[in-house]
């Protein structure tokens, strides 16, 4: 089963909200590069379907944190499989349509340059990373609070927001601490 296919069957199996299947038919369209997208420029997944490889790998990492008994049990975390996958495979949509194929000079294994496929970042629609996603999202459907503010956060301490902030969304929306736990999980074990 390709990616693009796992994700069409994960999101029409959990998503129902009023609006998903105009966003899903959006993200298929000719007016979006999700499916095909890498997920950067030259770190994780930055090769083309990198970008749904990379949403997926978030939507199992954030299930099983969820999982775990400790979270469960002790944290008292519990989200639908609906906010789950909406977090989860929508987080990174703020990446559509911004990465352009290039190339790059790198030294080879000889220490001769060659020419390598590469990609630039040319954001048209510079709304920031996670508000991003939010705003895009919430042109087909409505999110809850706790499923914004997961989405606006989810790059957590490793991005240039103010961390007093971070660090309130994540006391007061444990989802936005959940989703990038497993945003951090599938960048630096599953993709590296």
């Amino acid at each position: 089963m390709t990616k693009k296919q796992e994700f069409f069957d994960t999101y029409k199996k959990y998503i129902k909200r009023e609006g998903s299947l105009e966003l899903l038919e959006f993200l298929s369209s000719s007016k979006s590069d999700f499916f095909d997208a890498p997920c950067s420029t030259k770190y994780h997944l930055s090769k083309e379907g990198g970008l749904v490889e990379h949403s997926l790998n978030v939507y199992e990492c954030l299930k099983a944190y969820l999982e775990r008994p400790r979270v469960k049990e002790l944290y008292g975390l519990s989200y639908s499989d609906e906010s789950i996958a909406i977090v989860s495979l929508l987080h990174d949509l703020c990446k559509i349509n911004v990465y352009k194929k290039t190339t790059r000079n790198v030294k080879d294994s000889n220490g001769k340059w060659v020419q390598v496929p590469s990609y630039d970042f040319q954001d048209d629609l510079p709304y920031g990373h996670g508000e991003k996603s939010v705003y895009i999202i919430s042109g087909f459907m409505k999110l809850t609070r706790d499923e914004a503010f997961a989405i606006r956060y989810h790059m957590g301490f490793s991005d240039t927001e103010n961390v007093r902030n971070v660090g309130e969304a994540f006391q007061r929306f444990p989802l936005a601490f959940a989703l990038s736990t497993a945003d951090m999980e599938a960048t630096y074990f599953i993709e590296k």
